[in-house]
C-alpha cells in the first residue's frame, strides 16, 4: 500500500487515499478510517477504483466544484 493523502472528515473519522494492489490489479482506494480507542481502524465504507477511471472521476469532481460554486459546468 502506498498512502497518497489523509483528509480529516470529522473529529473521529478521516478519509485515506492510497494505491493498492488486488489480484494483480493496481487500484486507487478511498476508505473511511475511524477512531477506535487510541488507534485509527479502516471502516467498511470506501471505494476501490481502477487507475484508468481516475481522470473521468477527477473531471466529474471538478464539475461538482464548479456547480457547487454556482457555475455552469
Amino acid at each position: 500500500m502506498t498512502e497518497i493523502a489523509t483528509i480529516r472528515k470529522n473529529s473521529r473519522e478521516e478519509i485515506r487515499i492510497s494505491i493498492d494492489e488486488y489480484m494483480g490489479h493496481r487500484l486507487c482506494n478511498l476508505r473511511v478510517w475511524y477512531l477506535s480507542g487510541d488507534e485509527m481502524r479502516p471502516g467498511k465504507h470506501g471505494l476501490a477504483l481502477r487507475l484508468d477511471v481516475l481522470p473521468e472521476i477527477l473531471a466529474a469532481l471538478q464539475k461538482a466544484i464548479t456547480r457547487g460554486k454556482g457555475g455552469d459546468a
